[in-house]
């Protein structure tokens, strides 16, 4: 929502990129979180996958801008 109000075509941009930053720092967070619980496994997988084609999402937003 935040990048849809963007002020401009620069800014919507920043955001989506902004996006897919966290998105890849998510993935970085729910594999530290599979070493810690290690019998959440699937789960963690599974949110990873998504999280994962949210990335992919985000970053054909980004590279169609170009």
């Amino acid at each position: 929502m935040e990048a849809n109000s963007g002020s401009s075509k620069k800014d919507f941009k920043n955001k989506i990129f902004i996006c897919k930053k966290e998105s890849q720092e998510t993935k970085h967070w729910l594999r530290m979180l599979v070493r810690c619980v290690p019998e959440r496994k699937d789960n963690i997988k599974d949110l990873w996958k998504e999280c994962q084609e949210l990335t992919l999402i985000f970053g054909k937003i980004v590279s169609s801008l170009r």
